[in-house]
């Protein structure tokens, strides 16, 4: 944001130079990028009027001028084609220097002397964006009133610098020149002086003109209106094109540059309609329609969508909410009638808008950081005073306020010790009170506690922690007493979660799987590539409000399909013998923030078969202490129905694994065939042992015994282990399944199942007598709890 110094002094009394303003300023929290001085390089640039005007004898498109400067009368040839005579006109003297490094000399043009040089704002210093179009081509005529023989350097304001700022977005107050000038005040210790809005005679009455508006759109808190009538286009005076000039902001009439301008003082965006152009006597502001067109001041046609807000006449559309105005109702040379709209639009509405668009104005600009509604009244009614002033128009009477949330000033209470701890001063409430009472902040005094009342521009300000570092700014943070870092020292280290983590790890690198990192960010079409059900809980989702694109626009609810995505590529690569493992958290949606579950996600292929990521599994929950898992056969839409088991532990389900479903293999393009796991890894937290207990190892044999069992098909080896384990007792050291057969001379709807049993006593060598009797009760209660039979 451009500060000019004389308009920052209009507001507040201050004698200070440039350089301590801006020092000053930047040590209370404002941030100073640059100070301007528009006047390096130009000297002896006087203000002349053009007293006569001939032909030159020698060259058709060369004029010989008569110009008075004050002291004197010089003859100066030039060959701009918008002089006259009576013209007045910035005049470069003979020893003078311009902005773009030349210097004038006495000369001759084909012929005949020459003393000076006209000037065009160009060469004066102008950036080309900001000069006026009739000023673009030849000299700049001055307007009249300007004194003859003056610096034309002083007139143009050319010696009055200007402070560049960088305004963080949470300060949409300080993009104004007052807003910037309370500031100051603040740092200064000075008082702010605001403008008097006085209109001095009304006319008419506004319903003659307009009759009402409608807001049909929650995006939309205000929208303020009056009009102005008999107005004269004309160029604006020369103190208001000098204003916007040095703001950055290019002059076009005295309608459009009073709404600028006023936009600049208060930081509230106006836009200015022709009047007679409206189909109808009313403004509705709505939703736009879905590809609904618009023709934008800038000449371009614009596709609307229906999460942009548009102006409307009651029939077409003439203004882009917050970001530009139609072209079909902008102020013209021939505009009699103007309605002036002052409005406050939603920030988030208007940010999606301008960044869609790529329209960035500065109405938008403001509009997106979030403003005051109750500025809008303000600055239209300072318009209609500056137009009263210039001569511009009549302002006629009444006005038209469609005002949906009216915005109170809030109270936040602030503890003077809290905030005398968290800065690192001692300084008393009544100080406190009167740093808060320099940036306009009310306040009341209740023992040790400040009670402030916020004005409604403070939009940045809402808890007790924002009072204090405005107290601190104002304060200033050069003026607090460095001290030493008090606080005792803490051992750090790991959560338990965290060492459980590295645990598991160091089993999972030694099985020859590498670890995976994965984006949480995930594409929707993954819960199709894993075919998972239209009602799976895992399609309920939190969704990313301002994502990279489809691909990364929902938080992940599982790791499966990252897992397969990694091992689709290594496949695509040619990498051969690829195994890993990802620790990530998952997010499940909730009112305010999302649930986070700590997972584990193992998978490969050509490592091993489904029971190399059993015992994978197995093996590193062996290591955190758990034993004894128990297997029942999963159905989860991802995994091969006859491949796949969920995972118990004291029944309590932690996880499941299998091999990847051919159709979800051939949704990821993977043609070797897949095992994944996803184990609750939160859930092992409560389980897991940090002290084991080692036994010596037994010196006695052992006695082995195989059986092989025919059963029903969907009966699961874990059923027959629990049966097993329970008449082992403690003498059944290992039980495991070598074989499981269905086909030739076994039954529909049955398998073979062939397991071993290892005895061993820690205490005794067994004899085939208690081995016997022991096979001889599982067969039996497999044959009574399971319907088995011995395979013969």
């Amino acid at each position: 944001m451009l500060l000019p110094i004389k308009w920052l002094r209009d507001y507040v009394n201050i004698d200070e130079d440039v350089k301590t303003i801006a020092n000053e300023i930047t040590a209370t929290g404002s941030h100073v990028e640059s100070i301007e001085d528009r006047s390096q390089g130009l000297s002896k640039v006087i203000v002349g009027k053009i007293e006569k005007i001939e032909k030159h004898p020698d060259a058709d498109k060369l004029v010989i001028c008569e110009v008075n400067i004050g002291s004197e009368t010089l003859q100066i040839v030039t060959g701009a084609p918008n002089v006259f005579e009576g013209a007045v006109v910035p005049v470069a003297v003979v020893g003078s220097h311009l902005a773009n490094g030349v210097k004038i000399k006495r000369g001759k043009l084909r012929g005949v002397e020459s003393n000076g040089m006209l000037c065009s704002l160009e060469e004066l210093g102008y950036n080309s964006s900001v000069i006026a179009k009739e000023a673009r081509d030849g000299i700049f005529i001055f307007p009249d009133n300007v004194e003859i023989g003056q610096s034309a350097i002083e007139a143009l304001d050319l010696d009055k610098e200007i402070i560049e700022l960088e305004i963080t977005p949470n300060r949409s107050d300080c993009l104004s020149i007052i807003g910037m000038a309370r500031e100051t005040a603040a740092t200064f210790d000075k008082k702010l002086i605001e403008p008097e809005i006085k209109i001095k005679n009304e006319v008419d009455d506004i319903f003659n003109y307009f009759d009402k508006v409608e807001i049909d759109t929650k995006n939309c808190n205000r929208f303020y209106a009056r009009v102005l009538k008999d107005v004269k286009i004309e160029s604006s005076p020369l103190w208001l094109q000098n204003y916007l000039v040095s703001a950055g902001v290019r002059p076009i009439n005295n309608i459009v540059d009073l709404t600028n301008f006023v936009m600049l003082e208060y930081g509230q965006p106006l836009h200015a309609y022709d009047l007679d152009d409206l189909k109808s006597k009313k403004i509705v502001v709505r939703q736009a329609e879905e590809n609904e067109k618009l023709k934008t001041l800038d000449d371009v046609d614009r596709v609307l969508k229906s999460e942009d807000v548009v102006i409307t006449d009651g029939e077409n559309v003439i203004g882009l909410a917050g970001v530009m105005g139609g072209f079909d109702s902008e102020i013209k040379s021939t505009t009699k009638n103007v309605l002036l709209e002052g409005a406050n639009f939603n920030d988030e509405s208007v940010r999606k808008t301008s960044k869609r668009l790529q329209i960035r104005t500065e109405a938008s600009s403001r509009f997106e950081k979030g403003l005051d509604p109750t500025i809008a009244k303000t600055a239209v009614n300072r318009v209609c005073q500056l137009a009263e002033e210039i001569n511009a128009c009549e302002v006629v009477a009444g006005e038209i306020d469609n005002y949906n949330i009216v915005k109170h000033e809030t109270e936040v209470s602030l503890r003077v010790e809290k905030c005398n701890s968290l800065i690192g001063i001692d300084i008393s409430i009544e100080e406190i009170a009167k740093l808060l009472n320099r940036l306009e902040i009310k306040t009341t005094l209740k023992e040790n506690t400040i009670i402030a009342t916020i004005p409604t521009f403070r939009l940045d300000i809402s808890i007790e922690e924002d009072l204090i570092e405005e107290v601190a700014r104002i304060y200033g943070y050069h003026n607090i007493e460095p001290k030493e870092l008090e606080g005792a020292l803490t051992v750090g280290g790991k959560p338990d979660i965290r060492l459980l983590e590295d645990r598991v790890k160091k089993v999972l690198l030694s099985f020859g799987y590498s670890e995976f990192m994965t984006y949480s960010f995930v594409s929707p079409s993954n819960f199709d590539k894993l075919e998972l059900e239209s009602n799976s809980p895992l399609r309920n989702v939190v969704k990313i409000i301002n994502p990279l694109g489809e691909e990364f626009s929902i938080m992940r609810t599982t790791l499966v399909s990252n897992m397969l995505e990694v091992l689709s590529k290594n496949e695509h690569r040619g990498n051969e013998n690829v195994g890993g493992f990802e620790f990530g958290n998952t997010f499940i949606p909730k009112e305010e923030l999302p649930d986070e579950n700590f997972k584990l996600a193992m998978g490969f292929y050509d490592l091993g078969d489904f029971y190399y990521l059993k015992e994978t599994i197995e093996k590193a929950l062996w290591t955190i202490g758990m034993e004894k898992l128990d297997y029942k056969r999963a159905e989860i839409s991802y995994l091969h129905p006859g491949r796949s088991a969920e995972i118990f532990y004291k029944g309590d389900s932690i996880g499941v694994f299998g091999e990847v479903h051919p159709v979800v293999a051939e949704n990821y393009e993977l043609k070797k065939k897949c095992y994944v796991a996803e184990i609750n890894f939160e859930k092992l937290l409560d389980y897991s042992v940090e002290n084991y207990k080692f036994k010596e190892l037994v010196k006695h044999p052992s006695i082995k015994r195989d059986l092989a069992i025919i059963i029903d098909r969907d009966v699961d080896a874990g059923q027959v282990e629990k049966i097993v384990s329970k008449h082992g007792k403690n003498l059944l050291e290992e039980f495991s399944v070598f074989d499981v057969y269905t086909g030739d001379g076994i039954e529909d709807g049955k398998k073979s199942l062939a397991f071993s049993m290892e005895f061993r006593a820690s205490d005794r060598t067994l004899v085939d007598k208690e081995v016997n009797d022991i096979v001889e009760s599982v067969v039996e209660d497999l044959s009574k709890g399971l319907n088995a039979k011995l395979r013969s």
